[in-house]
This record gives structure tokens, C-alpha cells and sequence, in this order.
């Protein structure tokens, strides 16, 4: 090895955690793990900010740690550390994280020689982890890889500045004071991860809102619009919804083949910036919603409150979820009647219980169906257990045909005669149910209904068919 080799193989090479190792922030991670599932000790947490945000943070830790093995890596950061080891070169870990979970990182890893965290009362950020750097190892002594504005006094320092992700006007800095300073990669903001965090597939089941005025026969300008605004308002507050259970769940997701791969489970998008998008879109849906009867956004927070207990705690009890999951299809049902005006009669309510409790159950089938063969024990984050597979099959068939009998029912009824000029044609709609609804059963019993099925319901080429049946005979029925 030549001197300057061996010149370079004793200068350290320092690494940044939150933000430049992994995609994520490890406080923000663990906030929200407390908060949802622990707010108390969140907000005894946040009392601890009168000592200090390292005493913040201690508390945090104390309570939660995130998923070590499932948080998102940059490979590129990877590359460069493994690169530096392959050159007889030290790597350390360098973080403003409690140093708890440095450590754990860095025993999961094992690529670092030690590690600097806050610890003590003190916050290893900006002046305090570039003072501690340069104790260790002397000023320009060691490189350093970091991705925000706070590393600006710890990149000063270093040998070499070695830039991750680092936002524009982060690298307009670095790049007037450290000219020299390696981008190694420049920051991106996916929109379209964004949009799709957002979830717009699921939009299509807030057309369930217009059902009250296709089952009275409404089909006035005004009740049109007043319907366009309805599914508007709910499908922006429906992804509110969708994005705080992304926050919760990323310890799931991050362990799940398919939701992994959603912004926030994969780091894309950061949970600050999911927290502003939140704001955003639930600002614009209560705004959409003030254009409406006071009835629908009473609705609307139903619905928010529900998802979020079912978010919370629901989810994981027995049946109760299912029950739950059956309502949050139906209040859609009671939002476009109370958007429109129209009462509901109690045939569409119990129909729409009946099915979306068949559906619901559908969703709990092909999740105990994917379950690992040797699968013991409750599924994690639910109330059931792989032997309680036979039950749900049989409630899932045996409510689904109970919604066709209650649609059957109300064909013999005497509010169908003042509706229908031709009431006896609606029993297609029966057949076509049971047909739909049989093949749905079957499909998920062989593992290949792996989506929600109301969206399986839009793209699948077979139930489009039967769709398009459904509404044939409703219109020849009129």
C-alpha cells in the first residue's frame, strides 16, 4: 500500500442515519407508533421537550423503537460504505437519533465501527455532532455523508462532504461555501408517488354515494352535481383515511410482499411530508363538503371517526372488524342520501349491510388464505387465528346470499310496483348476484382473489360483464 493509499485507509468515513442511511426518520417513525397506539405516554413525551429534544427523544425510545430489519435503505449510501470497507477504511455511524437506536441499526447491519447519538441530555446534531467528530478524529480528519442543512457546520468540518438528497436550497448552499462537496445522488419528489399514497383506485367505491339516487329513480341536474360533489368531498376524506392508516401501519406494511411497496412503507414519501399532504386533503374535503346539507358532513365525520377506531383498535378484534369494514361501505350509502336528500328505505339498508358484510368477509378469507402453511396462533395485527379459516368461509357465503334474499324480498314488496313498470325483471338482478357473488367465493377459496374486490369488482373483465347485465335489466325494468 502506498502512503497516499494508506493516508486515505486512516481517514474515517462518518455516516448520517435519518434522511441519508435510511430513508426514513426514526423520530418521526416512533412518534406516531406511540401516538397511535399509546397517546398518553406521546404527550408525557412532549412535556419532556422543557428538558430537551435529546430527553424528547429518550422518552420516545423508551416507548418505541421502529422496525429495524423492514426500514428502507438507500443503496446508494450502502454502496459507499461497503466501498470504504472494501479499502481497509473505518465507518461510523453518526446520528441525532437516541442512541438506542443507532445502536440497533447498527448491530443489525454490521458495517460500523462505532457509534455517535444523542445520549445524555445532548442532541448530536449540526454544531454538537461536528464538535464531537472533530474531538474523535480531528478537524478534516474524516469525511462525512448527511442530507439536510443541520449537517452544514458537520460538512465544514470534514475532509470531504459527501452530499445525499440533499433539498435545492440545501445544495445551493453547499455548493457557494464546499464547492468540492460529492452529490452523490440529488433529492426527487415523486409526484405520482404522491398522488398514489392518495389511493384514487379506491375512489371508485365512493360512487356508492350516487346509489340513493339510482335506487329513487333521481336522476335530476341537481341531484347530479349535488352527487359529483358528494363523491368529491368523500374520496379526498376518504384518502385522509388511507394515509393516517399508512402512518400507523408501517411496521406491518413494511413486512406485507405487496404494501411495502406504498410511498410511506417505502420511504418515497416522508411521514412530515405525509402529515402536510393529510392536512391538505382534509381541508379540501370538509371545504367540498360545506357546499353540501349540513346531514352529509355530519356523515362524513361518522365516517372519519369510525376508520380511525377501526384504524386503532377495531381492526384487531374478532368480527367486529368485519362488522366494522361492512359499515364503512355503508355510510357511503348514508352520505349520498344525505347529500341528496332522499331517505333510505330499509331494504337498501339491510341489502347494503348484507353485501358489504359478505365482502368484508371476502377481504379477511384471502388474507388467512395467503397466511404461511405452518401459520400458528393469532394473525398479527388481527383477532383471528389460520383454524378459524372454515368459519369466515362459511359467514362470507352465508351473508352474501342473505343480501340476495333481502333484494328478493323486496321485488315482492309494494314499494316495487310504484317504482318498476316491469318489477318481475329484477329478478335477473337476482340470478346475476348469485352468479357474481358464487364466483367471487370460489376465486378467493383458490388464493387468487388478491385485492380488495370491490376494486377486483372494476377490473375484472367477467364482473364488468355482469355489471353491465345489472344495469340492462334495471333500465328495462323502469
Amino acid at each position: 500500500m502506498d502512503q497516499t493509499t494508506q493516508l486515505a485507509a486512516e481517514v474515517p468515513l462518518i455516516v448520517d442515519l435519518d434522511g441519508t442511511l435510511i430513508k426514513v426518520d426514526s423520530l418521526h417513525e416512533a412518534l406516531v407508533q406511540v401516538s397511535s397506539r399509546k397517546p398518553l405516554d406521546a404527550l408525557r413525551a412532549v412535556l419532556k421537550l422543557r428538558g430537551g429534544i435529546a430527553a424528547f427523544k429518550a422518552v420516545i425510545a423508551d416507548h418505541a423503537q421502529p422496525d429495524i430489519e423492514t426500514l428502507p435503505l438507500n443503496e446508494a449510501v450502502l454502496e459507499v460504505i461497503k466501498q470504504a470497507r472494501s479499502e481497509g477504511r473505518r465507518v461510523y455511524l453518526a446520528t441525532a437519533a437516541d442512541r438506542r437506536f443507532a445502536e440497533a441499526v447498527s448491530s443489525t447491519l454490521g458495517l460500523f465501527d462505532g457509534v455517535f447519538a444523542s445520549e445524555c441530555g445532548i442532541n448530536l446534531k449540526g454544531r454538537a455532532k461536528a464538535d464531537r467528530l472533530v474531538k474523535a478524529f480531528g478537524a478534516h480528519r474524516f469525511d462525512y455523508i448527511g442530507n439536510e442543512a443541520a449537517d452544514i457546520p458537520v460538512w465544514r468540518a470534514a475532509r470531504t462532504a459527501l452530499v445525499f438528497g440533499a433539498p435545492p436550497h440545501v445544495m445551493k448552499q453547499i455548493s457557494h461555501e464546499l464547492p468540492a462537496a460529492i452529490n452523490i445522488e440529488p433529492r426527487e419528489f415523486p409526484l405520482k408517488q404522491y398522488l398514489l399514497s392518495l389511493r384514487p383506485h379506491q375512489w371508485l367505491k365512493n360512487t356508492l354515494v350516487a346509489l340513493p339516487a339510482i335506487a329513487g329513480h333521481d336522476f335530476s341536474t341537481r341531484k347530479l352535481v349535488t352527487v359529483l360533489i358528494g363523491f368529491i368531498s368523500f374520496s379526498l376524506g376518504a384518502s385522509c383515511v388511507y394515509l393516517v392508516n399508512d402512518m400507523i401501519d408501517l411496521p406491518h406494511d413494511r413486512r406485507h410482499p405487496e404494501k411495502r411497496r406504498r410511498p410511506l412503507a417505502a420511504g418515497v414519501m416522508s411521514l412530515s411530508h405525509g402529515a402536510a399532504l393529510l392536512v391538505l386533503i382534509a381541508a379540501l374535503s370538509i371545504g367540498t363538503a360545506l357546499m353540501l346539507p349540513w346531514a352529509f358532513m355530519v356523515v362524513l365525520f361518522v365516517y372519519f371517526g369510525l376508520s380511525m377506531s377501526y384504524s386503532l383498535y377495531l381492526k384487531r378484534k374478532l368480527m367486529i372488524d368485519v362488522v366494522a369494514l361492512a359499515a364503512l361501505y355503508g355510510i357511503r350509502v348514508f352520505a349520498g342520501g344525505a347529500a341528496t336528500g332522499i331517505l333510505l328505505s330499509h331494504w337498501l339498508v339491510g341489502f347494503c349491510f348484507f353485501v358489504f358484510l359478505s365482502l368484508a368477509l371476502v377481504k379477511r378469507t384471502s388474507e388467512m388464505i395467503s397466511l404461511p402453511p405452518a401459520s400458528v396462533g393469532n394473525v398479527k395485527g388481527r383477532g383471528y387465528r389460520p383454524e378459524d379459516l372454515q368459519s369466515i368461509t362459511a359467514l362470507t357465503a352465508a351473508s352474501g346470499f342473505v343480501s340476495v334474499l333481502v333484494l328478493a324480498l323486496y321485488i315482492n314488496s309494494a314499494e316495487v310496483s310504484a317504482l318498476y313498470r316491469h318489477p318481475e325483471l329484477l329478478w335477473g338482478i337476482c340470478i346475476v348476484l348469485v352468479y357474481w357473488l358464487g364466483r367471487v367465493y370460489f376465486l378467493t377459496g383458490r388464493g387468487e382473489m388478491n385485492q380488495d374486490p370491490v376494486i377486483f369488482a372494476a377490473t375484472d373483465r367477467i364482473s364488468l360483464l355482469t355489471g353491465m347485465m345489472v344495469i340492462i335489466i334495471f333500465i328495462l325494468a323502469l
